[in-house]
């Protein structure tokens, strides 16, 4: 699935992924391919995405992910330095 994590600054991450784990203001929440549509609010927390070349993890300080056709659209409010 096409993933990507844009900031009102500038476009974190864009590319194919796996897996993404998200912190969803009611509790964590994982999508995998063929995921139903969804739209959700996000907490602060990591933003873990799994591709076919391993790990990153993110830390997004809240915002809302939307989930359609296998593309995952994360609108960031900021994505916090490790």
């Amino acid at each position: 699935m096409h993933l990507e994590i844009i900031t009102p600054d500038k476009k974190v991450f864009t590319g194919e992924a796996t897996a993404v784990t998200f912190p969803g203001t009611e509790g964590q929440f994982q999508v995998l391919n063929n995921h139903a549509p969804i739209v959700s609010t996000l907490a602060r927390g990591p933003v873990t995405v799994a591709t076919s070349s391993g790990t990153q993890t993110f830390t997004v300080d809240g915002g809302v992910v939307e989930v359609l056709n296998n593309k995952v659209l994360v609108l960031a409010e900021a994505v916090i330095a490790a």
